[in-house]
C-alpha cells in the first residue's frame, strides 16, 4: 500500500536520508498466483506443530491487540488470536470490520481500542499488525508510546517507496475515496520512520504480496528484523511466525533482548538479511 497521504509520487519518496535504495519490484507473478495454494499449507503446517507449539514460551498474560490486513477483518486472525489466548494473554481483536484502509472510523476507532485495553489491563499492551495493520500499530505507538508495550508486524510494508513493491496497491487505491484526508492521517513520508518503542518486523522472501525489503528497517537496540518461510497469507498461522511471537511477548516489560530461535527450530528463521538483499552474515 503506497501509503497513506502525502505528495509526490516519485520512487524515491519515503526514503529517509542515509537509508539504502530499495527495489522498487514487487514480489514476482509465479509467489502472487500460488499464495491461496501455500496459504493453505501454512494452514496444514500449523495443525501440524500444534504438538512443539505446545512448548512455546509464556509470559505474564498482558494485553494484546491483533490487527488485520488489508480487505480483511478480526476473522483472519482467529488462530492467532485463540493461540494467544491459549498462552493466557488477553488478545483482542480490532472489531472495526473489514479493513479498507485508513478510514475515518479506522483512525478514531484504533487509538480508542489501545486506550480501552490499557484501561481494562491496568498496563500497557502489545500491539501485533497484520501487513496494513502493522503500519497502524506502529503509528499508534508513534503516537501513543506510552500505551505500547512493544510492537510486532507481520509483513507490513512500512519501508514502502513506490507503488509497483505491493500487489496489494490497487485494491487499496479502490478505496482511496473512503479515506481520511485531514490532518489526522498520518503522512506517506513519516511511516517509514522508525518508532521509539521495541519492536519486531517479521518478514518472508516468500510474501507473495508486498516486497519483502519494504518490510524491514536497520536494526537498533529497540528493532529487530526476523525472517521467516511462509506466505502473505500464512503469517498468522505460520508455526515459526508464532513461537516467534510468543518469544517476544514473553519479555518481560523493559527488558529487550535478540530473538534467538532453540537450536531444534533454527532451520525455521533464516539468516536476517540486510535492506539491500544480502544476509547479515555476508556484510561482516
Amino acid at each position: 500500500m503506497y501509503l497513506i497521504r502525502g505528495t509526490g509520487a516519485g520512487a524515491g519518496a519515503g526514503e529517509t536520508a542515509g537509508s539504502a535504495p530499495k527495489s522498487t519490484a514487487g514480489p514476482a507473478a509465479g509467489l502472487l498466483l500460488t499464495e491461496p495454494v501455500r496459504g493453505f499449507a501454512d494452514l496444514a503446517a500449523f495443525w501440524m506443530a500444534t504438538p512443539w507449539l505446545a512448548a512455546a514460551p509464556r509470559g505474564d498474560g498482558h494485553g494484546v491487540l491483533v490487527w488485520p490486513g488489508l480487505l480483511a477483518s478480526d476473522a483472519s486472525t482467529t488462530v492467532l488470536r485463540q493461540f494467544l489466548r491459549w498462552l493466557g494473554y488477553d488478545a483482542r481483536g480490532w472489531d472495526l470490520g473489514r479493513n479498507r484502509g485508513p478510514t475515518d472510523a479506522v483512525l478514531a476507532g484504533l487509538p480508542q481500542a489501545l486506550g480501552d485495553h490499557v484501561r481494562r489491563s491496568g498496563r500497557q499492551v502489545s500491539v501485533i499488525g497484520w501487513s496494513l495493520g502493522g503500519i497502524y500499530a506502529r503509528e499508534m505507538a508513534r503516537q501513543h508510546p506510552g500505551l505500547v508495550r512493544q510492537v510486532i508486524t507481520l509483513g507490513s510494508p512500512f519501508a514502502q517507496t513506490h507503488p509497483r513493491q505491493s500487489h496489494a496497491e490497487v485494491p487499496y487505491q479502490r478505496f482511496r475515496h473512503l479515506h481520511a484526508t485531514g490532518t489526522g492521517a498520518p503522512r506517506r513520508e513519516k511511516i517509514g520512520e522508525p518508532i521509539d518503542v521495541p519492536s519486531t518486523s517479521v518478514y518472508s522472501r516468500w510474501d507473495g504480496v508486498v516486497s519483502w525489503r519494504t518490510c524491514i528497517e536497520p536494526e537498533t537496540a529497540l528493532h529487530q528484523n526476523v525472517e521467516v518461510r511462509c506466505s502473505h497469507l500464512g503469517f498468522g498461522v505460520d508455526p515459526a511466525t508464532l513461537w516467534l511471537i510468543a518469544d517476544r511477548l514473553a519479555a518481560a516489560p523493559g527488558h529487550r533482548s535478540r530473538f534467538r530461535p532453540p537450536p531444534l527450530l533454527r532451520l525455521f528463521y533464516p539468516e536476517p538479511a540486510a535492506p539491500d538483499g544480502r544476509s547479515a552474515r555476508g556484510r561482516r
